[in-house]
């Protein structure tokens, strides 16, 4: 008998310490070891005890947990090294052991050992983190309802993918379950546990001289729903949900109000908040499944219901009113999914209507100084437009008040009943002879628009108030639409349809466009089809602010005339490009051939890594009204030059410099710039000197803001790609482009001798900047 483990003497089964009967025949156990021990030096005073659940060291003479209240007699264990993680309920097991101990799942139904699959919270194999496909070779074609495998980076295909998934995710559920009642347990979450790295990026667990930094949080104890005291009436019993409502959203201390608003804006459908809550009943184990679509993927996750709360007993982060756990359990598993509690500071609605519904999401700026490039102007004639479209077609929609860049006046803004940098649901929007209204909630209940049009608005006719109805709802509003414009920054539209295809897969950004360059994806359209596209890169909440790092992101789609030789034609569609979470474009597309091409472009300052790099990933979200089909294609070398100039030839400025040489300026809606130099000489060569110095902020693909470049007879060139660096600061773009023609290449006194292209184009870049036939 090892110190850890005992073995049944009538089957020969190898069982925890723990256990007092054996888990296969029920044989009783022979004795009962002592529980895992730490030893710390040679004295025996010195020995700690690690507590099973939260991991936290104990002292010797402690028989309970300080942090959890597990008893030092239920102590297993950790993992042996050569152990393997339970696909179904994530528990790390040793390597003997031939079924789950958590659930009991046999061994040969799982795959891969726990340094594989990992079991620490934020990896991709936690509990519930179970889909996470990509794009892989060698896929052929597929259609956006057809049956996948769901193996990690393959496509995932939502429809056919989901039903099988919430099979599997109910039986991983019905296993915890049956366990934690034949062991008369409440589930605790070894991948989350009830500890300081669930809170905090710095995982390690805050010691006696750094409490303070714990009670700056106020996070005391973890709690489970029964011992959590509240306002409610103490014989109103816990719940998941009674009819979810906004005005039960209570945000607590955590600065998370870009997830909390999403969450108000989705209150307003009871069906959406159903779709998350996967158990939708209260568990008396404490298990519970939440479904999310994190950076474009769908992620059933599994979360406990132990709670960060005070002192006093009360929720420390946001909860709903009359004792639901349905708001607490979305924040918890949102907060596992990112690795911490602390990663879920600070955001921006739109991510939190993108994470909760999966649906296709665009922001409306309303405001100049919130555009990407100052050529560009604001269109409220086409906003109210999308206003309007938005209502009719059912979407939600969310409005920022006071954000972005916005000077605010914060006393203007109390008087008038607004609150600057916070998110309001928008209801309604009308247009009667002129008259342009918009119907508004507060989430919390507090404050109310007093202005024009409000409940005690003299401007309100009879007919008027029995058209719209100006009820008492506490938080809700009418408003002008130029009223909106003036106090609103953006209006967050998540386009939430039903019956339509959804398909998603994945691939990477390499920062070069030569061999590891990003393939494109060929769509077959049979019949004509709206779609919507959304590329996402892979999320940064994992790290703290100052160590995120996001890229700029573009989706183009292009016509192409076959199916078996695809070359890139006229440019149907693109997204903004912009240093954001994710992008996305809308396109009516008629029957035929279309390539669609993610780009990235701030990381191609990072040329000296190291040979086998991990580039960062994307996800390519397609909803279409239609069937379509999908094929994946090897990567050309010169993919991304071709896309880059005939998106440039369709968007950019045109200057017409000497006979037969043209300039093309890519600036309007690209957060940046893109100089490309086309020769139509048929025996000149073309020398162009691009100095872009006095720009600040911005990265270029060449390395430098110099170039200077020798452009053969009918050929085009990409000359320079300037990119905002970071996306929080400002940036500024200056350029200024010198150019002559020669009888032979070369760059003559510009550059050395036998020298065309200065930076010179080496095999990182050339893929993109090489000179490419017209």
């Amino acid at each position: 008998m090892g110190d850890n483990i005992w073995t049944c003497s009538d089957c020969t089964f190898e069982n925890p310490v723990s256990a007092a009967l054996c888990q296969v025949c029920e044989g009783s156990q022979p004795a009962v070891p002592e529980p895992r021990i730490s030893s710390k030096g040679s004295s025996a005073a010195s020995k700690t005890w690690q507590c099973a659940r939260c991991t936290l060291l104990n002292s010797p003479s402690a028989k309970i947990c300080k942090l959890c209240s597990f008893t030092m007699e239920e102590t297993y264990p950790s993992t042996k090294p050569g152990g393997w993680v339970c696909v179904v309920c994530t528990y790390e097991n040793s390597r003997g052991r031939i079924q789950c101990r958590m659930c009991t799942s046999p061994k040969e139904e799982n795959c891969g050992t726990a340094k594989e699959l990992g079991s620490g919270h934020g990896s991709r194999g936690d509990s519930g983190n179970l889909i996470g496909f990509a794009l892989g070779k060698g896929l052929g074609r597929m259609d956006s309802s057809s049956s996948l495998q769901p193996i990690k980076d393959k496509t995932q295909d939502v429809e056919s993918v989901c039903v099988e998934e919430k099979q599997k995710s109910y039986r991983q559920w019905q296993n915890i379950v049956k366990f934690c009642r034949q062991n008369n347990q409440s589930f605790v979450d070894d991948s989350f546990p009830p500890s300081g790295k669930s809170l905090y990026y710095n995982q390690k667990e805050p010691s006696v001289e750094n409490e303070p930094a714990r009670k700056s949080l106020g996070v005391t104890q973890w709690l489970r729903p029964q011992q959590i005291i509240t306002d409610c009436d103490k014989s109103v019993e816990w719940t998941v949900f009674r009819t979810p409502l906004p005005s039960d959203i209570s945000q607590g201390i955590l600065g998370n109000c870009w997830l909390l608003s999403a969450l108000a804006v989705i209150a307003e459908k009871t069906e959406l908040i159903e779709r998350i809550i996967c158990t939708r009943e209260y568990c008396p184990q404490g298990v519970y499944q939440i479904r999310l679509c994190k950076d474009g993927y769908w992620r059933t996750v599994l979360v406990d219901d132990l709670f960060p709360c005070d002192k006093r007993k009360q929720l420390v982060y946001s909860q709903a009113k009359r004792k639901q756990l349905w708001v607490a359990l979305i924040e918890k598993a949102m907060a596992k999914l990112h690795g911490c509690y602390e990663a879920l500071v600070s955001g921006r609605a739109i991510e939190g209507l993108a994470t909760l519904t999966g649906a296709p999401c665009e922001s409306v700026p309303l405001q100049s100084s919130s555009l990407q490039s100052p050529d560009e102007e604001l269109d409220t004639e086409f906003i109210w437009a999308q206003l309007l479209s938005s209502r009719e077609q059912g979407f939600l929609m969310g409005a920022s008040c006071g954000g972005g860049n916005m000077k605010i006046d914060e006393e203007e803004f109390r008087r008038v009943g607004l609150r600057p940098r916070h998110a309001y649901s928008v209801l309604d929007v009308r247009d009667l002879s002129g008259i342009r209204l918009c119907r508004l909630r507060n989430p919390w209940g507090h404050y109310s628009w007093n202005g024009e049009w409000s409940d005690t608005s003299d401007i309100w006719t009879s007919e008027l108030r029995d058209l719209l109805g100006t009820e008492n709802e506490d938080g809700v509003f009418w408003i002008s639409f130029p009223d909106v414009l003036k106090y609103f920054d953006s209006i967050d539209i998540c386009k939430v349809r039903t019956g339509w295809q959804e398909v998603r897969f994945g691939g990477s950004l390499p920062p070069f466009s030569c061999k590891n360059a990003q393939s494109p994806t060929l769509l077959t359209i049979l019949q004509p089809t709206e779609v919507e596209f959304s590329l996402f890169q892979e999320g940064q909440r994992s790290a703290e602010r100052a160590s995120r790092s996001q890229l700029d992101l573009c989706i183009v789609i292009f016509r192409t005339s076959s199916s078996s030789k695809p070359r890139i034609g006229k440019l149907i569609k693109h997204s903004k490009r912009q240093v954001r979470g994710f992008v996305g474009c809308h396109a009516m597309l008629e029957p035929g051939y279309y390539l669609v091409i993610p780009m990235a472009f701030n990381h191609w300052h990072s040329l000296g890594l190291q040979s086998e790099p991990v580039y960062p990933e994307y996800v390519l979200a397609i909803h279409s009204s239609k069937k379509l089909l999908l094929e994946h294609l090897s990567s050309s070398y010169h993919l991304l030059a071709d896309a880059i100039i005939n998106l440039t030839l369709a968007k950019g400025q045109r200057h017409e410099g000497r006979e037969g040489m043209t300039a093309f300026y890519l600036t309007k809606g690209w957060a940046g710039l893109v100089v490309m130099v086309e020769n139509r000489h048929p025996d000149r060569w073309i020398q162009v000197r691009c100095d872009c110095h006095e720009s600040y902020n911005v990265v270029s693909t060449r390395g430098e803001l110099c170039t200077v470049d020798s452009i053969p007879p009918l050929h085009r060139q990409v000359i320079i790609v300037l990119t905002q660096l970071e996306g929080t600061g400002g940036f500024s773009i200056a350029h200024r482009l010198t150019h002559r023609l020669s009888v032979q290449s070369g760059l003559h006194d510009w550059a050395p001798p036998s020298t065309d292209h200065l930076p010179i184009l080496n095999s990182y870049i050339d893929g993109l900047h090489a000179p490419r036939p017209i």
